[in-house]
């Protein structure tokens, strides 16, 4: 007895092959990972976030010894070629009215963190070194706080 089994109709074929064939449209990217460290030692929580010119940035959460791993569009694909200003925002929340910065506030935005780094390939020693200049985490409090 002879069986036939079409696992894909000759009709899809084609559109199947054009998908394979032409990979995502997407900027091209590559993997990054590093450690942000402040003071010379590892943030141990937070985010980071790469902003490129004219890209999608790429954003990477922080862990327990300051690493982290970046994704631009998803599941850790790494992030577009060329110059990037750099934001790293860590806090902890203590209430409805009040929250510790773990890092200068400036670091938080991209536009006044004073960072840039540069991707020209992958790398997985990407180094972030912020400071307390002096200053140390402080409690900022909202209206209506304690």
């Amino acid at each position: 007895m002879h069986r036939s089994i079409s696992l894909v109709p000759i009709r899809m074929l084609p559109a199947l092959i054009l998908m394979v064939g032409c990979g995502d449209s997407l900027p091209k990217r590559v993997p990054v990972s590093g450690q942000v460290l402040i003071d010379h030692q590892p943030l141990t929580q937070g985010s980071i976030r790469l902003v490129p010119k004219d890209a999608r940035p790429a954003t990477g959460k922080i862990g327990p010894d300051g690493r982290f791993t970046l994704t631009t569009f998803g599941d850790e694909d790494g992030v577009v070629l060329g110059t990037h200003r750099v934001a790293v925002n860590a806090l902890e929340i203590l209430s409805a009215n009040s929250q510790r910065w773990l890092v200068p506030k400036k670091y938080a935005n991209e536009r006044t963190s004073e960072l840039t780094v540069t991707i020209d390939g992958p790398t997985d020693s990407l180094k972030v070194e912020l400071t307390w200049d002096g200053g140390k985490p402080f409690v900022e409090k909202f209206a209506g706080g304690e």
